[in-house]
């Protein structure tokens, strides 16, 4: 079992895949191809991942469950050396894009979805699919959003909706051209002893407002009303988007600004190669991005990604046909 797991690549919260195991990973990917005509949104195809996750390499799903149990001090995971593919398709250059027809990425990512939970989506955002491009687009580079390439700021996945995802699932499939482009991630965890007494108490108050993304369109409402912090206090929820949270008061507005800064202090940044998963824990860690330059040449940074839900029914009356799409 050991040649299936690589350990030790020199951070805390990752591991990579040896040949054996990436071997494995891709043959059970590629048998889920034709599943449902390649359709990956569709619950048949969801419900083959998830028997094809049960054999997928035994230490990669030890891993997972242990990540889905306790997220650990940075609240993120990062998996190296998962199958691409051989796929040679120029990266999307259109806002909105998915991935509707299955590659042996969609496929890897639905099976590990599986075994951290469920996979969802927001039918307002990217039309509801389960696996989603991440790419830039011309003409949108100072959007805070996944289409820009300016930074982007640190936030906790859909902050403003109750139904927010449990994970996010961030694959490589390629890198952009310099390599220069940076995956964020900021734990809670990590602050809250740096926090002070003051700011710690405004941002467990709720006293902030956090607007719906520019991705979900217009006449989406976002959250008032509500903490930034919240749930038990030696461990917190984190709700926040730095980009669309404000406060409602000037404590409020001081104690987000820290807040902001510690972040930028403790924060932790993975330049993603293709095969590179990470997985970030909603509950405790805002995730971001480092500035690139795209060319819009075909050869752009492209990522795919996926949300969970690790329970599925907490979201039943939102999701039709008990399917895996949040309707609003």
């Amino acid at each position: 079992m050991t040649e299936l797991l690589e350990n030790g690549i020199g951070e805390e919260t990752a591991f990579a895949l040896g040949g054996a195991a990436a071997a494995l990973v891709e043959a059970a990917a590629r048998e889920l191809l034709d599943v449902a005509d390649g359709r990956v949104d569709s619950p048949e195809f969801v419900a083959a991942a998830r028997d094809a996750w049960e054999g997928l390499p035994a230490p990669l799903r030890q891993e997972i469950r242990r990540f889905r149990r306790h997220s650990g001090p940075r609240g993120r995971l990062l998996v190296r050396g998962l199958p691409v593919g051989d796929d040679t398709r120029d990266t999307p250059s259109v806002a909105g894009s998915v991935q509707r027809e299955s590659s042996v990425v969609a496929a890897t990512l639905l099976m590990v979805a599986c075994g951290l939970g469920d996979p969802v989506g927001f039918l307002q955002e990217k039309s509801g699919a389960l696996v989603h491009d991440v790419v830039p687009v011309a003409g949108l580079e100072r959007f805070q959003g996944n289409a820009g390439s300016v930074q982007l700021s640190f936030h906790t996945e859909n902050a403003f909706h109750e139904h927010r995802p449990d994970f996010v699932m961030l694959l490589c499939l390629r890198a952009d051209h310099e390599g220069v482009a940076g995956t964020r991630t900021a734990c809670v965890r990590e602050i809250l002893d740096l926090l002070s007494p003051a700011a710690r108490k405004q941002l467990s108050l709720p006293e902030f407002i956090t607007d719906a993304p520019p991705s979900f369109g217009p006449g989406c409402q976002g959250a008032v009303h509500h903490p930034v912090l919240g749930g038990a206090w030696d461990d917190p929820d984190l709700r926040v988007d730095f980009a669309a949270t404000r406060a409602t008061t000037e404590e409020g507005t001081a104690a987000l600004a820290e807040l902001g800064e510690l972040f930028e202090r403790v924060s932790s940044t993975s330049e993603l190669m293709p095969g590179d998963l990470v997985i970030v824990d909603n509950h405790v860690t805002a995730h971001g991005r480092t500035a690139f330059t795209p060319r819009y040449d075909g050869r752009d940074r492209w990522l795919q990604r996926t949300f969970v839900h690790s329970a599925l029914r907490r979201s039943r009356g939102r999701r039709p046909d008990d399917g895996y799409v949040l309707v609003e």
